[in-house]
């Protein structure tokens, strides 16, 4: 359940109706305005902020830390908010990636940002984010700690800067948009098992790897980059595609990924075995596997992964959200969003 908090003169207002986030919902497009906000610079004085909580998120932490800290959200905001009206100045996403990744996944509908199909409106509604979930890798990028009052300090002060995000496709049609990493085969499951167990906190990405590890079986993948030919890679364990750098409770696995520099990093991992996790684990959360055997990186603006067996059975996850199944292309959509720094 996502609940969203809206910050006004009059208080405090949630609801718990998820589809108010989501782009296809008809009020979708009134999350744009007709005030002229300067890009690239502070908030308007006059704000219109909303809160999307996942109150169950870090198993019920998120929640508690919520109520905590409304007292201290309200005292540093409530002067300078009014009721949402004609869309909101900014979305704070409260909770973990997962919750971040609703969040963002509402910027957008019909294949573009919401702001965008209101032509006659200056206005840009920006993302911000209080970390308060089990992992919240995305942060760790920006180097913010885990702290939700520089977070609200962060907001007050309303600072406005684009960022890259990450749009994948399938055989669907159905576009779904991400922030921070998008993952295949081996991680993706290990992905999918941890959410299972995220009332053991962080421990949750060990438990869901193990899981992921029993029956696991390399596979040779297809993949097309930058829209050039296709290449066939051979026993591939994991691929990552980083619009951001950390997954995995703070794994540094596209440690040179940049959210603003218009372009993913890819790291395929090749011929893994169990125990070269173990043994490599140290340089996977630091960031230096780039170096390791059979770890390959590069920079790219598109990439389009298939499995060649056609098994229908390599997991895609994005922000630790289970997205299906190979085949899937990744593109990259340069200074999508305005985001709080």
């Amino acid at each position: 359940m996502i609940c969203c908090y809206q910050i006004g003169l009059g208080g405090v207002v949630s609801t718990a109706k998820p589809s108010v986030f989501r782009a296809e919902h008809p009020m979708a497009p009134g999350l744009s305005s007709d005030r002229s906000i300067s890009g690239g610079g502070a908030l308007s004085p006059r704000r219109d902020l909303v809160f999307v909580v996942n109150p169950r998120g870090a198993n019920g932490r998120t929640g508690k830390e919520w109520k905590k800290l409304l007292p201290y959200l309200r005292s540093r905001l409530d002067a300078d908010c009014n009721a949402i009206r004609e869309g909101a100045d900014a979305v704070i996403a409260v909770g973990g990636d997962g919750t971040l990744h609703e969040v963002v996944n509402g910027f957008f509908w019909a294949g573009k940002t919401v702001s965008s199909h209101n032509r006659e409106s200056a206005h840009s509604t920006a993302l911000g984010v209080i970390p308060l979930g089990t992992g919240s890798d995305f942060a760790r990028t920006f180097g913010w700690k885990n702290d939700p009052h520089e977070a609200i300090e962060r907001i007050v002060k309303g600072i406005r800067s684009r960022i890259d995000v990450g749009v994948i496709s399938g055989e669907s049609g159905e576009s779904h948009y991400f922030l921070n990493v998008a993952d295949i085969h081996l991680s993706a499951k290990a992905g999918y098992y941890a959410s299972r167990y995220k009332r053991f906190g962080n421990l949750c990405y060990v438990i869901g790897a193990l899981q992921a590890f029993m029956g696991h079986k390399n596979q040779d993948l297809k993949i097309k980059v930058n829209e050039g030919e296709w290449q066939e890679y051979s026993q591939v364990t994991a691929l990552c595609i980083g619009n951001a750098k950390y997954f995995g409770g703070g794994m540094k696995i596209t440690p040179n990924a940049d959210p603003h520099n218009g372009n993913f990093e890819v790291v395929i991992l090749q011929d893994f075995k169990w125990y070269d996790f173990i043994l490599k684990l140290h340089k996977l959360y630091s960031g230096t596997h780039l170096s390791v055997k059979n770890v390959t990186s590069r920079s790219v603006h598109s990439i389009e992964v298939e499995d060649i067996s056609g098994s229908g059975s390599i997991f895609v996850q994005s922000d630790g959200e289970h997205l299906g199944f190979l085949p899937r292309k990744f593109c990259i959509l340069p200074a999508a969003i305005e985001m709080i720094y």
